[in-house]
């Protein structure tokens, strides 16, 4: 989307794009568990929510899920797998984003930093409620993808 506008003191015109806002979450499985990590945030929209966040300029997706995670956990992070791409423009209240899931693996405990206020090791029969944007979708979506790879076994 393009906005036109003028300045209002010298008259000269510019264009403004908007664009969707890129950014990277992580399912961390944390071994010996049987469980992964979510985050209660401290910012709104307020809930619990897979560790996430947006990419720096420069930066890869995949840089950026491993960030978020030791920000956001304290866990340093091994990437297994993209999992899925969310883009509906209404997933986030406060602006269009769209989302690149990555399942990943980490050893520890979690701890809560940065923007986290906490971080716990859940189950798919212990998840917290509410869940922040588009996260129970998500993790309805990671736990059937987890039960169909178990049935083909």
């Amino acid at each position: 989307m393009i906005q036109h506008l003028t300045c209002p003191k010298c008259g000269y015109e510019f264009d403004i794009y908007k664009n969707p806002v890129p950014t990277a979450d992580i399912i961390i499985e944390v071994e010996g568990t049987g469980g992964i990590v979510l985050i209660e945030r401290k910012n709104p929209p307020y809930g619990w929510a897979i560790p996430g966040g947006f990419v720096d300029y420069g930066e890869s997706l995949e840089e950026t899920a491993v960030r978020e995670a030791k920000e956001e956990t304290g866990l340093d992070v091994e990437l297994v797998s993209q999992f899925h791409t969310y883009s509906d423009p209404k997933r986030d209240p406060r602006h269009h984003t769209i989302t690149t899931v990555f399942i990943a693996r980490a050893k520890g405990t979690p701890v809560g930093g940065d923007d986290a206020k906490r971080a716990r090791i859940f189950t798919q029969e212990t998840l917290p409620t509410p869940l922040a944007f588009d996260h129970a979708k998500i993790l309805e979506e990671y736990f059937n993808s987890k039960g169909r790879k178990a049935q083909k076994k």
